[in-house]
């Protein structure tokens, strides 16, 4: 099996990065001990005129165990918080999955 990343992108409100930041640095991520599991980082890109980009990105074994742990209690309970963080987001994230290929 390849090895799959998987990425959320953010628009951030600007003035508001130090905010979101806070949010992914004390959340309980729940993925330490699910199967496939191997890195995450949340990644700051570049700023305009409207919102800052940011993306969070992980790394599974494969694609089935990303899939499996998006229907799991774990991934349920990560998420749990949506709709709490008015005026911090600029609309819901954007995914995108890749399989590695080299």
């Amino acid at each position: 099996m390849k090895k799959y990343i998987a990425m959320n992108r953010f628009k951030i409100s600007l003035g508001r990065e130090d905010d979101f930041e806070e949010i992914w640095r004390t959340r309980e991520t729940h993925l330490e001990g699910v199967k496939g599991f191997r890195q995450f980082n949340l990644i700051k890109g570049s700023s305009n005129d409207g919102y800052t980009l940011y993306a969070s990105h992980s790394v599974w074994e494969s694609k089935n165990d990303f899939e499996n742990w998006k229907k799991s209690e774990a991934f349920r309970a990560v998420h749990n918080s949506g709709g709490q963080h008015q005026g911090i987001y600029l609309g819901h994230p954007e995914f995108e999955g890749f399989e590695v290929v080299l």
